[in-house]
């Protein structure tokens, strides 16, 4: 499946950062064509690999990729929310790591019949997983007025979110792709639509994040990778939306501070007990050299925790 290759995002960065971890099973939980699984394997011989993806084209071209790799590799067809079942599934109880890379990939955008992308005419569709029922047509054509213009809001960004999710239901049943972004940008005023790219990219953005429920299964499948990381194991993900990478902040932070309330400048007295520590105060960010070379990776933020050693009681 070599129409699913592309680059991976910041793998130099990813690589050094389980360079550390203990001997054991790293967890991609988003394998997609296999590129960060391939240079973690041939850079790190202390890890074998478990990865997931919920497209199957994606797993067909990651298990041709890392087939090298042999027996250091099993791939399982699934959701990353499903992560604590897939570990151990193969009966491991403990990772010495976990990657999640969020988002969609450039081959998905690449390829016109997975109706992704904005650029070309498709069937209305947006499922990473095709096994799955409900398609972006299915929300563009049965949700309500408020209900698409909240989701076109809130996950896409989208300023004018009331006028577009109106116009949607106005011309139902919509389709196609071409058809979807030419209602979005009829609907946003000239001015706006001269600027800031191609105006149907966040409500494209905003309906596939729906159709996938990405950011409603984040959250559990973060606080699962922490709780399966061994001690100085690390959990790393790469986010490429605000809500993604908000949600990845808030979820590292609470685990780095066991929820303390306490007042910032007094010692803890509330029993909080932190289970991480973070590797960096902030995202690492890809670099001016990786953007010129990929301008999908320009929004990338790189955030990663290292698992701390447990008390004993």
């Amino acid at each position: 499946m070599s129409e699913f290759a592309h680059a991976p995002v910041m793998v130099d960065e990813v690589v050094a950062l389980f360079g550390p971890v203990p001997a054991g099973v790293l967890v991609d939980a988003t394998v997609g064509g296999g590129g960060h699984a391939e240079a973690l394997l041939r850079t790190h011989d202390h890890l074998s690999l478990l990865g997931l993806d919920r497209d199957e084209d994606a797993l067909a071209a990651s298990s041709a990729r890392l087939a090298p790799f042999g027996d250091r590799v099993t791939l399982r067809h699934t959701r990353f929310d499903h992560l604590a079942e897939s570990v151990h599934g193969i009966g491991v109880e403990e990772v010495s790591g976990v990657l999640c890379d969020l988002g969609v990939s450039s081959p998905q955008l690449d390829r016109p019949e997975r109706g992704f992308s904005y650029r070309s005419d498709a069937p209305l569709d947006m499922r990473m997983d095709r096994t799955q029922a409900r398609t972006a047509a299915d929300i563009v054509n049965t949700w309500s007025e408020d209900a698409l213009a909240d989701l076109l809001r809130d996950a896409g960004g989208e300023r004018y979110a009331r006028p577009i999710a109106r116009a949607l239901v106005a011309a139902r049943p919509v389709e196609r792709t071409d058809e979807l972004a030419e209602i979005v940008r009829s609907a946003i005023p000239a001015p706006a639509r001269r600027r800031g790219g191609d105006p149907a990219r966040r409500s494209f953005q905003a309906l596939r994040i729906a159709v996938n429920d990405e950011l409603e299964i984040l959250e559990g499948t973060l606080d699962q990778a922490i709780d399966l990381l061994r001690p100085a194991g690390r959990a790393a993900v790469l986010a490429y939306h605000s809500g993604e990478d908000t949600i990845v902040k808030r979820t590292f932070r609470h685990a780095a501070t066991g929820g303390c309330t306490c007042p910032p400048a007094l010692p803890c007295a509330c029993g909080a007990r932190a289970t991480v520590r973070l590797l960096k105060q902030g995202a690492w960010k890809p670099s001016a050299a990786e953007v010129a070379a990929n301008r999908r990776a320009e929004s990338a933020r790189l955030r990663a925790v290292e698992k701390l050693p447990q008390e004993v009681p």
